[in-house]
């Protein structure tokens, strides 16, 4: 067989891309400019809009795209990246400026916008397709963009008055910057993103707000699970405002429910608060003995957050994978981190999960290296062979 004196071989081909441009993207902050750097480096014509110039022009500078202009190409998709408190005005103001475009927006909360656009009338509903890629991070704004925001990350699509054209149209575009689709009703997303990502928001800034007083000795002594129990309480506190009140009904039912377990877990420990209360050392049966209701109360809600915990999916989706956990001490200069997943990868093992604990003052952290239980061993002895500190046990 002849070939090309100059074609290469074994080249990677590049899967080819359902979504066609032009696609305008109205809002330039965190979703918006990534998506629009996702779609730009695929070579899909941008365009963008802003109300702030600032933010405009620095997602342009970035290379998300260029400033929409009035003798541009109409769009075929509009992308509404709002903040969600405007974000139905906005899809209604863009379906009657481009009659002839898929609109979508990426807000968090969906029933409320749908609803507004049934009611707006016409082939509205029929050329809105709401969706919500349920990806972001604590920094917001286009300097935060990341054009692999969306990869490997779900991404809801709400459909349910949408033709099947309009809905398959922005399906593709969630395919074609990495992320997987999940077709939900505005409803079940709304109740879904309340447990999964709402509550949670609000329970970790009230737990962070605990420590707003906390004298600077205690804070000393914190350690990786406060720190991942707080995470998010970083956060913009006036995106986030928008999107509970437009959720508010299925964020408070659960709260509601979070406020009864506390009041069931305070009425259980508080026996232990009593002057009156027996000393452990009085009974040979322990804790069990003295106060029975607090061991149960905080075994109650310690095991249910198990059970809980455990049905969060796997890295690949699906039910969660049992792996083995190799605990490094790595020092605290520059380029250790580097050199310890260097190594791994020379043992030929692949790192499903990574989390480095470190607090303040130690000369090293610890990393903690989840891998298949098979590979745990070998990966052991090959980094304690490159001179780490492997932890055991």
């Amino acid at each position: 067989m002849n070939m090309p004196v100059n074609m290469p071989v074994n080249m990677p081909v590049a899967p080819a891309l359902s979504t066609r441009g032009p696609v305008l993207i109205v809002g330039t902050g965190l979703l918006g400019t990534s998506l629009a750097l996702a779609l730009s480096a695929a070579r899909i014509e941008v365009q963008l809009a802003d109300t702030s110039p600032t933010s405009l022009a620095l997602a342009r500078d970035m290379g998300a795209g260029r400033v929409r202009t009035s003798g541009d190409a109409e769009p075929r998709i509009v992308v509404v990246a709002t903040p969600p408190d405007v974000t139905a005005g906005v899809v209604l103001r863009e379906l009657d400026a481009h009659p002839g475009a898929v609109v979508t927006d990426v807000a968090s909360v969906k029933d409320s916008v749908a609803a507004e656009v049934r009611a707006h009338g016409g082939d509205s509903a029929r050329r809105y397709v709401g969706s919500h890629p349920m990806a972001g991070r604590e920094r917001s704004g286009a300097v935060a963009a990341d054009s692999d925001l969306f990869v490997g990350r779900p991404w809801v699509i709400v459909g349910e008055w949408a033709d099947p054209d309009s809905v398959l149209r922005i399906r593709n575009l969630a395919v074609d910057v990495g992320a997987t689709p999940v077709l939900m009703t505005a409803a079940e997303h709304d109740a879904a993103v309340a447990a999964v990502s709402h509550v949670p928001q609000l329970l970790s800034s009230l737990l962070a707000a605990r420590l707003e007083e906390l004298p600077e000795s205690a804070l000393a002594l914190a350690g990786q699970g406060l720190r991942d129990t707080t995470r998010i309480a970083a956060s913009d506190p006036r995106l986030w405002s928008a999107i509970i009140v437009g959720n508010a009904e299925p964020v408070a039912e659960l709260l509601r429910a979070v406020r009864t377990d506390l009041d069931l877990l305070i009425e259980g420990i508080a026996p232990a608060l009593l002057p009156s209360a027996p000393s452990e050392r009085s009974f040979p049966g322990g804790a069990d003995a003295i106060i029975p209701g607090a061991v149960g109360a905080i075994t109650d809600v310690m095991s249910r957050g198990n059970t809980g915990r455990a049905r969060i999916p796997g890295k690949h989706g699906g039910a969660p994978r049992r792996y083995a956990e190799v605990q490094v001490l790595v020092p605290d200069s520059a380029g250790e981190l580097g050199r310890l997943f260097s190594d791994v990868g020379a043992a030929g093992v692949n790192i499903e999960d990574f989390s480095l604990e470190h607090s303040p003052g130690q000369r090293a952290g610890l990393a903690m290296l989840s891998v298949l239980p098979a590979a745990a061993q070998g990966l052991q002895e090959a980094l304690g062979a490159q001179g780490w500190r492997v932890v055991v046990g």
